[in-house]
């Protein structure tokens, strides 16, 4: 996803198949390895082949300790620029991020990769956390929100479910652990979440999930912008208004109509993710 906070990326390179998370314009060349994004921000791109004996992951901060074995690359940090990656073992999947702050004067955005094996089975879960009002809720989701998707009872069996109702309870978790504070920070939410040969896209905000498919770039996700018919609809039969501010905002504030965190929106801006899954047969 693209702010104004920050840069980032993070890019997971195997085949011609990749699912790339932002919220800027994206410009594509004739193959995934090269991503643009315009202006400062944070953009997240994860690609691979779609076989059900994948072999992956990486963990955010460290090389993995369920699942296959990757080698870590140094991180590098030149004066704010921070970067490093992953490669795995046999060379199948390699993962690289890099991030700086913009203009902003703190660092609001956060990213995390996981991966563990779940009844003999590898999942790999990506994730990207566009802060707003501050950088906790986004530090928030970057510590629970995997943690709580794994553990949730149908995570494998109903993997869909399981992502709605975790999504809308770390927000509801975050908000009760934010409940004796004065702030009123937000976050959007991009992940990407593979389970054998299914993968499922999750968004919440106005960050943007697209795959791309040797070059051509398929958008999976839809803004959720206050403006757009639907969400205008759900935020005004709430008792809420849509008001032009420079742009669309839920109650002349926040531009978005949907997000983690935002207490004194929650009425009218949910964090209830909208999930596409991509299926093994039509990539």
């Amino acid at each position: 996803m693209v702010c104004n906070s920050c840069l980032k990326s993070v890019i997971v390179q195997t085949g011609q198949i990749g699912t790339i998370l932002t919220r800027k314009r994206v410009h594509l060349q004739s193959t995934v390895r090269t991503l643009y994004a315009g202006g400062a921000g944070l953009t997240f791109l994860w690609n691979r082949e779609f076989r059900t004996s994948a072999k992956m992951m990486v963990d955010s901060g460290a090389a993995a300790s369920q699942g296959p074995v990757v080698h870590k690359f140094p991180e590098k940090d030149d004066a704010g620029y921070v970067s490093g990656g992953w490669k795995s073992e046999d060379g199948r999947l390699s993962c690289g991020y890099s991030s700086f702050r913009g203009k902003r004067a703190t660092m609001e955005d956060c990213y995390d990769i996981k991966t563990s094996k779940i009844n003999g089975q590898t999942v790999c879960l990506f994730g990207i956390f566009d802060g707003h009002g501050g950088s906790r809720a986004a530090e928030y989701l970057k510590q629970h929100l995997f943690e709580k998707l794994m553990k949730h009872p149908q995570f494998m069996t109903d993997t869909k479910l399981a992502i709605s109702e975790t999504y809308q309870q770390t927000d509801a978790d975050f908000l009760d652990s934010e409940r004796d504070t004065y702030r009123d920070d937000g976050s959007t939410a991009s992940t990407a979440v593979l389970v054998g040969n299914h993968l499922y896209v999750a968004n919440v905000g106005d960050s943007r999930t697209i795959i791309s498919k040797a070059g051509k770039a398929i958008p999976l996700s839809e803004d959720h912008k206050p403006n757009r018919s639907d969400e205008r609809k759900r935020i005004e039969s709430a008792g809420g208004v849509v008001m032009w501010a420079g742009t669309w905002r839920v109650g002349g504030v926040l531009a978005m109509s949907r997000a983690f965190g935002n207490r004194m929106l929650k009425q009218f801006v949910v964090a209830e993710p909208e999930i596409q899954v991509i299926l093994n047969s039509i990539c």
